[in-house]
């Protein structure tokens, strides 16, 4: 995926993520309510993520069902990778060792990443 999303785009694709396809209104009602953005936020959101090729729609009556183009994961991995390259030269292990001198990790965070540490050794 080379378009980026905004962070608003973002909250628009996490709707879509976890069900699809949907109308706008359905959007609309799937928006958490703190972000207070009424019908015609949500159908501009739409629409940039329409031109970016990230979603795309069908008609269905007189109305349009939205689908995501790109999975989440896809997604996920791309962000991921570009703030481990643009940050920490593209190494996974500075972006760790920043988290933890930071007291961002807890004991359950470090047991899970020994945890999965030692599955990849196996």
């Amino acid at each position: 995926m080379s378009e980026r999303i905004s962070d608003a785009e973002h909250a628009v694709m996490e709707v879509l993520w976890d069900e699809s396809p949907l109308t706008a209104q359905d959007v609309v009602e799937r928006i958490p309510p703190e972000r207070d953005w009424s019908a015609n936020t949500v159908k501009t959101l739409l629409g940039r993520l329409l031109s970016k090729n990230i979603i795309a729609h069908q008609e269905d009556g007189r109305r349009y069902l939205y689908r995501p183009l790109v999975k989440r994961g896809d997604y996920v991995e791309g962000e991921s990778r570009r703030l481990m390259d643009r940050l920490f030269g593209g190494k996974l292990t500075p972006l760790v060792a920043h988290l933890a001198e930071r007291d961002a990790l807890t004991n359950e965070d470090i047991a899970e990443i020994e945890a999965l540490l030692k599955g990849l050794k196996s």
